[in-house]
């Protein structure tokens, strides 16, 4: 066995080194590490799976076209410029005509109540004065349509009206009426606010003004803590205050340069004992440290009583008028030191505003408090909504009371039922009631008249009218009230709700807008019935868009 081994090993050995030349060339190469010699090498083709979903161009010559880049041939719009653009006002549109025999608001319209209720219905134009007073306080809105037309004008209605009593009644009685208005959007909330700023500039008040509640709580504002007399933690905006004593003393300039200090203020800088509030006011508009202090003094210096036998100490009745009331009316996006959420009222300006409001800041000499509210940007407030339908509800609840009160009068003394008149009831249209009431007001109506279609006992007429009382909206106790915003609205404020215009107020806006020549066409009954429905019901902002806006 050992011996074939050995053989075979032998036999191996015995193989002469020049037979591995019969070896091919490509055995050779596929044992070889050495590179490849070849001037071009092949590619390598991608694998199947590799080369899925990817477009593979064909080889030769493709057109290729330069991108399509956007050249800039102009500058960059500088910081605040695209602002300041969308918050432009324009205020005449030199295109439109200029109306024949359109009247101004004017001092003797604004004293004589009874010449303004002769121009109900009619359009009013602003004075020259008037217009640079209120452009000052920035009582003009961008989205209202004031640069349609050739100068600022507005509709008499019957809330100017009233307003205009409430102006007269203060300045003569030293009297204060604090008032809320709301209603839909484009009702005339805005425009009623810039009317009872013009009838208390034309009658000499110092006007004072907070364009919009909104850009003092979303916390885009400096802010700072300080402390009160009382130990409280309030927050101060200053360059938000300063803006505002700028547009005061701008607007009321004449009047404040009359005027003279009365008190001794401690301010971080020292003043003359004589000298004006508008230069006051004007140092702190210039410096946002000093605003708050100044707007302060200023405050007390208007809430101070008049003093007509010194000279500079007579102080003027004042109106006070902030839009967008409800951004203030819950919690603002400012945080304290502890990342919670500070409430509006706790907001120095803010708080100075409501403090007016509800009465506990006083007004000696007379003047205006008034609010309206944001329909366009109009937060979620539960507790301002639910006081503004109460309030609203008590004055249509005193209406049915009166009716229910004069019908009991008549049934203790009627022999029958037939003897009673019923005239103011049968005039009484339901639908004009707001929701709480509409139905008990339907239902006051149709029992009433049942009562003597079927010559019923005055007896079972008087049962029902002693049981019938009008119900107000109650609050959810299933829902936390703001006791800030109750503090306010549970005090001697009023509401006011904007309605739709009647259809001759549509028809006596549309003849101006047709006089204007924004508007072609004869003004027909017909075209003011369309108008004033599609509009739903007169809504003024709606009126205009549908009549003027829908052609451009």
């Amino acid at each position: 066995m050992s011996s074939s081994v050995c053989l075979r090993c032998f036999k191996r050995a015995l193989i002469p080194p020049e037979s591995s030349s019969s070896l091919t060339t490509a055995h050779r190469a596929a044992f070889s590490t050495s590179p490849s010699l070849s001037a071009n090498p092949p590619k390598k083709k991608p694998s199947v799976g590799k080369t899925q979903g990817k477009s593979q161009a064909k080889p030769g010559k493709t057109l290729r076209l330069t991108k399509n880049k956007r050249v800039q041939t102009g500058r960059p719009p500088a910081p605040g410029e695209r602002k300041a653009l969308r918050k432009r006002i324009v205020l005449s549109n030199t295109n439109a005509l200029d109306v024949p025999g359109l009247e101004n608001l004017t001092t003797e319209n604004v004293k004589d109540t009874g010449r303004l209720r002769e121009l109900e219905g009619r359009v009013l134009g602003f004075g020259e004065d008037t217009v640079d007073a209120m452009r000052a306080l920035e009582a003009f809105k961008p989205g209202q349509g004031w640069s349609l037309f050739k100068r600022p004008a507005a509709l008499v209605r019957k809330d100017m009206i009233e307003l205009g009593e409430a102006v007269q009644n203060a300045k003569e009685n030293n009297s204060v009426a604090r008032r809320v208005v709301f209603g839909e959007r484009g009702s005339g909330k805005s425009v009623l606010l810039l009317q009872g700023m013009a009838m208390a500039y034309l009658q000499g008040w110092v006007v004072l003004h907070f364009p919009e509640a909104r850009p003092i709580t979303n916390a885009q504002t400096a802010y700072q803590p300080i402390q009160t007399a009382e130990g409280e933690t309030i927050y101060v905006q200053p360059h938000y205050i300063a803006g505002v004593l700028g547009n005061i003393a701008a607007a009321n300039r004449g009047l404040l340069n009359d005027l003279r200090l009365s008190k001794q203020h401690k301010l971080p800088i020292p003043l003359q004992s004589n000298i004006s509030l508008t230069r006051l006011v004007e140092l702190g508009a210039r410096d946002p440290q000093l605003a708050y202090p100044i707007w302060k003094a200023f405050l007390s210096e208007m809430t101070a009583p008049s003093q007509p036998e010194k000279q500079g100490q007579l102080r003027p009745p004042v109106f006070v008028g902030m839009d967008g009331v409800d951004h203030i009316m819950r919690m603002s996006a400012y945080l304290d030191t502890d990342m919670k959420p500070i409430h509006a009222h706790d907001l120095a300006i803010a708080r100075d505003y409501a403090s007016l409001l509800s009465g506990k800041t006083p007004l000696p000499n007379g003047g205006i408090v008034m609010a309206a509210t944001s329909a366009s940007t109009r937060p979620a407030v539960p507790t301002l909504d639910h006081f503004l339908a109460r309030k609203h509800a008590e004055t249509h609840a005193q209406a049915l009371t009166t009716i229910r009160d004069a019908l009991l009068d008549q049934a203790k003394t009627a022999k029958s039922i037939q003897d009673i008149d019923l005239t103011n009831l049968e005039a009484l249209t339901p639908a004009s009631f707001p929701p709480p009431l509409a139905l008990q007001a339907q239902n006051l109506q149709y029992l009433v008249l049942r009562f003597h279609d079927q010559n019923a006992s005055l007896h079972s007429l008087r049962k029902y009218l002693h049981s019938f009382a009008p119900k107000l909206p109650e609050w959810n106790p299933f829902e936390a009230m703001d006791q800030h915003v109750a503090d306010v609205m549970q005090t001697g404020v009023g509401v006011t709700k904007m309605e739709g215009l009647s259809k001759e107020e549509a028809r006596s806006v549309m003849e101006y807008y047709a006089r204007s020549g924004m508007m072609r066409g004869a003004v027909t009954e017909g075209l003011v019935s369309e108008r004033w429905t599609l509009a739903g019901g007169g809504i003024v902002g709606e009126l205009e868009r549908g009549a003027v806006r829908a052609r451009f």
